[in-house]
């Protein structure tokens, strides 16, 4: 009634989101913005971009493999969630038919 309710399909849309997320960040890796120091008209400027790219890169390659494990575990959510789901109808059906026989409503 107003117990605890678990949406599955928003737990596997999350669990795809977020793999989308981690797909599109690895097709425009940071190491593509930077360019020819040339471009920036400024050595010190282009040398300030290209350490900040290498820095970036290690932080979006870390949040990238947090994501994975987040999508990962959202996918084992939904699956845990189905078999306890499964085993307590199983189980529940089990009982019904062992206190009264065969369902008389089924007829």
């Amino acid at each position: 009634m107003d117990g605890f309710r678990v949406d599955l399909t928003a737990l596997g849309h999350a669990a795809q989101g977020v793999r989308e997320t981690i797909e599109a960040m690895n097709r425009k890796p940071v190491a593509d913005l930077d360019c020819p120091a040339e471009a920036f008209g400024h050595q010190r400027l282009a040398t300030t971009v290209s350490e900040f790219c290498d820095r970036w890169d290690v932080g979006v390659s870390n949040l990238a493999e947090d994501a994975e494990e987040v999508s990962g575990r959202l996918d084992q959510c939904v699956q845990d969630y189905r078999r306890t789901d499964e085993a307590a109808r199983a189980h529940l059906a089990g009982v019904i038919a062992r206190a009264s026989g065969e369902d008389p409503a089924a007829e």
